[in-house]
C-alpha cells in the first residue's frame, strides 16, 4: 500500500508543528498532497475533510500536524498536544469547539496515533481513552547543520531584526497565553534593577488571533525588544547570540525552541512541567512557571553566574544531540511501513 502525506501544513507559516512536518517529510521522500491554492482556515479544513480522503483512498495517509480527514480508512495522525481540551481558555472559542470534535473523532477513527512525547501520550490515553498500544512516541528533533553557533549568523540576525546593542536574553514563541509572557515580563521588571545595565530581553514571535486568545502587553517594562515573527534564516543567529534562553511556558507537547537553543549551546531556563523536563533533561534551569518569584530568581541566576552558563552550554549540546530529525524520520518511516504492509 502506498503512503501519502497530508500536506496542508505547507499553506501555513513555519512554527513548531509545521517545522516538524517539513523536517520529516523532506527526509522520507513520500508523495505530499496539498491544496492547490494554499487554502487556510475553514477552506483548508474543508479540503482536508473532502478532497484529501479521495486522493489518498488507495493508500495509507499520514497527517503530521494534529488534524486530518475523519473518514480516511487507513490513517496515521501525529498528535502534538491536547491543550485545546486541557486548557481551552488559552484559545479562541471557535477553535476549541472545532478541535474538540476533530480530536475526539480522530482518536476513534485513526488507524494509529503518533505522540511527540511521553507526556502527550499520557494525555491522549487519559483524556481521549485511547489504548496505549494504539500510540507510538516519536520525539521531535533538531538539525545540527542549521542550529550551531555562528558569529556571522549572529551579526546578520542582529542587523536584520534590529536587535538592541549589548547582551540579551531571548524568549521565542507565539504570542499566546500558553507562553506565559505576562508573568515573564513581570519577573523581568522585578529583577531589572539587579541586572547588568546593558542586558536586554528580546521577545521573538507573532500572534495569531484566529487560534489564540490575546495577550495583554499594555505594561511592558524597560529594555524589552519585540521582533515579531522571525524568518527561518535568522533563527540560528538569533539563538546563538543570546546570553540565555527563557521559556517559561505553561504547557508544551514537546518544546522545540528550548531544544534548538540547546543545539546552539545556549543555556536554557524553562518550566518544570509537562514535556519540558523530558526534553531538556539535566541541561536546564527549571522554574515554576506559575510563580513570578521563581521565574525572577531563575533569570537572576542565569544572568549573573558565568560558570553555571558554561556548564549548561556543555550539557545543552550533549542533551540536544539525543534528538535528531534523522532519528525521528527513521522511526516514522518504520511505523508507516509497518502499517502500509498490513494493508497490502
Amino acid at each position: 500500500m502506498p503512503v501519502y502525506v497530508n500536506g496542508r501544513f505547507r499553506s501555513h507559516k513555519i512554527t513548531g508543528q509545521q517545522r516538524y512536518a517539513h523536517e520529516i517529510t523532506r527526509r522520507l521522500n513520500l508523495p505530499v498532497f496539498e491544496p492547490a491554492n494554499k487554502l487556510r482556515g475553514w477552506r483548508g479544513h474543508a479540503w482536508e475533510q473532502t478532497v484529501l480522503p479521495i486522493r489518498s483512498l488507495r493508500g495509507l495517509l499520514w497527517s503530521p500536524c494534529g488534524a486530518g480527514p475523519i473518514m480516511s480508512s487507513s490513517h496515521i495522525v501525529t498528535i502534538h498536544d491536547l491543550f485545546t481540551l486541557d486548557s481551552p481558555e488559552w484559545f479562541h472559542p471557535t477553535f476549541v469547539k472545532a478541535y474538540r470534535i476533530l480530536l475526539t473523532a480522530l482518536s476513534k477513527t485513526a488507524t494509529h496515533l503518533i505522540a511527540v512525547s511521553e507526556f502527550t501520550k499520557s494525555r491522549i490515553v487519559q483524556r481521549l481513552s485511547v489504548p496505549s498500544a494504539r500510540i507510538t512516541v516519536i520525539h521531535n528533533g533538531v538539525d545540527f547543520q542549521t542550529f550551531y553557533h555562528s558569529e556571522e549568523q549572529t551579526v546578520r540576525a542582529r542587523a536584520e531584526l534590529a536587535l538592541p546593542p549589548g547582551p540579551y536574553l531571548l524568549c521565542l514563541g507565539s504570542l499566546e497565553p500558553r507562553k506565559n509572557l505576562g508573568r515573564l515580563l513581570a519577573a523581568w521588571s522585578e529583577v531589572l534593577p539587579s541586572l547588568p545595565p546593558d542586558l536586554s530581553l528580546v521577545v521573538a514571535g507573532a500572534a495569531d488571533s484566529s487560534v489564540f486568545n490575546s495577550v495583554n502587553l499594555n505594561a511592558v517594562p524597560a529594555r524589552v525588544h519585540f521582533t515579531g515573527y522571525v524568518p527561518e534564516q535568522f533563527l540560528a543567529g538569533l539563538y546563538s547570540g543570546a546570553l540565555g534562553f527563557l521559556y517559561p511556558s505553561l504547557g508544551e507537547g514537546f518544546g522545540l525552541p528550548p531544544l534548538e537553543a540547546m543545539a546552539c549551546g545556549v543555556p536554557v531556563l524553562t518550566s518544570n512541567i509537562t514535556s519540558l523536563p523530558e526534553v531538556c533533561g539535566r541541561a536546564a534551569i527549571y522554574v515554576n512557571p506559575n510563580d513570578t518569584n521563581s521565574l525572577a530568581a531563575g533569570i537572576k541566576l542565569l544572568s549573573s553566574d558565568p560558570s553555571l552558563r558554561e556548564r549548561l552550554r556543555v550539557l545543552s549540546r550533549q542533551q540536544a544531540s539525543t534528538f535528531t530529525w534523522e532519528r525521528s524520520a527513521q522511526q516514522t518511516q518504520s511505523l508507516l511501513s509497518r502499517f502500509a504492509s498490513v494493508g497490502n
